[in-house]
């Protein structure tokens, strides 16, 4: 069964617009609502995505509107649009959101997107296992070091690219099953379905290619598919030195094939866990990444090369035929890789717009491969995806706030695995047996990593200042509410966890005053956990998670 719905646009809270949990014996009913009650419990939530989204001023200094404003009313058709996908999209007690009955095997979706006759551009692979001692491998930063301080840069070589990329998107495995076999990859996806595409846009890389280009990774095959070459002033001219970029995009059918209209849901939280994978890479070979977020939809369906794909005639209703269109690419992000510690650096959004316009010249190479013989159109994700087309937001200079190290409480929690050991082992829900317990100080350690602020020294939580969120340009919106049934240590029961504090007391007038909101034992005081509710909510999560 699917998980519990999730939106995904940002909304600021000094004008709320909040995601509401659903009717339980704790919580009303499941709604939206621009109102504050002391018996709703409220859930702000963000955007990973190229929709619209809240840069913390000190990300962008000078901040300013988009370059073309959008008329008043027809911005307000487009939210209406959203949320519309919004409330037809969610699963109730009595019934799920719109689907398919079942799922049609002869046409599950290719996860490999090649582009055929591309020149293929093979990485090196480094595995984990059966290291020599006497390997480079053994310099591998530990897992827990990298959430205190970054290793020095390594320079942009074929070795670290390939290092890079097999870190974050490859495939960690394959598994087998009867006459079923299927992989697994590093970055984790919502059905193992693996919507995400991702491209590199790069100078000059010693033996791999001689000019700037723009190229698809292709994980299967862990290679480079090169898609053009492109000027080197793109570099030069608008980004730090030493410096790539990442781009990734999504592409709805594949999500759509097993779950329906919910499908551009997944997409964009699978972006979220992609561009955690990428920042935990990079930050392995001492690079640090920011989203570029002033960046439009054009301007990233151009750098991508996502303009290869026909436009997509949007049917009125849900259909069912050959629609190869439907496999466009929908580009969600942009990211700068850059060695740590270059602190500040110019970004004329206007001027790199200007300049990617001209990719559209490009002599592209390769065609997409085709996914499936037939498809499902579920209308409402595509007339969504048209609504929260982003357009350029200028600005001026590109902040880069310092590294902020996470806490640490149970550091024998990690074993001394190394970072690349931990990416790259696969986690399982099959070893949920409903019995172990977790050792209270791992809970409050898997939850010091979840702050996007780090330990602070008195700070409050807010801006994303440590891994794996220290790429996201916008202040922290979205908090956890936690079930707790088998934590060593720590009472059943409903916990909350503030992820900006600046949050706090609108967070508690709008849930029920009977809530405690006390720190539970043995808490980190750079923890902002509170217990609410003491009561075994076993059954209640099973009934939320659609009994699964």
């Amino acid at each position: 069964m699917p998980p519990l719905p999730s939106t995904r646009l940002s909304f600021p809270l000094n004008s709320p617009l909040f995601y509401i949990l659903p009717s339980t014996s704790l919580f009303p009913n499941l709604i939206i609502t621009t109102t504050t009650n002391k018996n709703k419990i409220l859930i702000p939530t963000m955007s990973f995505s190229s929709s619209a989204s809240s840069p913390s001023p000190s990300s962008i200094s000078n901040p300013k509107e988009p370059e073309h404003p959008r008329d008043p009313e027809d911005q307000e058709l487009l939210l209406q649009q959203v949320l519309k996908y919004h409330n037809q999209t969610k699963h109730h007690f009595t019934k799920y959101a719109r689907g398919p009955h079942g799922l049609d095997w002869a046409n599950q979706p290719n996860p490999f997107r090649r582009y055929v006759s591309a020149r293929l551009l093979s990485l090196l692979h480094f595995p984990t296992e059966n290291q020599n001692p006497n390997s480079s491998s053994t310099q591998d930063p530990l897992y827990s070091s990298l959430f205190l301080n970054l290793p020095p840069p390594k320079p942009i070589s074929k070795s670290t690219i390939s290092q890079f990329f097999y870190d974050s998107l490859a495939l960690s495995a394959w598994k087998t099953t009867g006459f079923s076999t299927w992989s697994l990859r590093v970055n984790p996806s919502s059905g193992n379905l693996h919507p995400t595409e991702a491209y590199i846009i790069s100078p000059p890389i010693e033996s791999l290619s001689d000019s700037s280009f723009v190229a698809h990774y292709a994980p299967k095959e862990h290679a480079l598919e090169l898609r053009a070459e492109i000027p080197s002033w793109v570099f030069t001219n608008f980004l730090p030195k030493d410096s790539f970029l990442i781009g990734l995009s999504s592409i709805f059918w594949r999500e759509a094939w097993k779950y329906g209209e919910r499908a551009f849901r997944y997409c964009n939280h699978d972006v979220g866990h992609a561009i955690a994978a990428v920042s935990m890479a990079a930050a392995g070979l001492g690079w640090d990444v920011k989203l570029l977020d002033g960046l439009g939809y054009e301007d990233l369906e151009k750098l991508m090369g996502l303009e290869v794909f026909p436009k997509f005639q949007i049917p009125s209703r849900p259909v069912k035929g050959r629609f190869p269109e439907m496999e466009f690419e929908h580009p969600d992000c942009i990211l700068v890789v850059f060695p740590n510690g270059a602190g500040e650096f110019d970004v004329n959004y206007k001027q790199l717009s200007l300049a990617i316009s001209e990719f559209s010249k490009l002599e592209w190479k390769g065609k997409p491969n085709l996914l499936s013989k037939e498809h499902i159109c579920w209308d409402i994700i595509y007339r969504t995806a048209e609504a929260v087309k982003k357009e350029i937001i200028l600005g001026n200079t590109f902040l880069v706030d310092p590294f902020q190290s996470s806490g640490i409480c149970s550091e024998g929690s990690y074993k001394g695995f190394t970072a690349r050991e931990v990416v790259r082992k696969r986690r399982s829900a099959v070893d949920m047996d409903g019995v172990t317990a977790m050792d209270r100080n791992t809970f409050y350690q898997i939850l010091l990593h979840c702050l996007p602020s780090g330990s602070r020294n008195g700070g409050k939580q807010k801006k994303p200042l440590a891994l794996p969120f220290r790429g996201l340009p916008w202040d922290a919106e979205v908090h956890a509410a936690l079930f707790v049934h088998r934590v060593e240590g720590l009472p059943q029961g409903l916990y909350f966890l503030v992820r900006n504090e600046d949050h706090l007391d609108k967070l508690k007038k709008s849930m029920r005053s009977g809530f405690k909101w006390v720190k539970p034992e043995g808490c980190p005081e750079n923890l902002p956990l509170y217990e609410l509710d003491r009561t075994d909510c076993r059954t209640l999560a099973e009934r939320l998670s659609c009994h699964q």
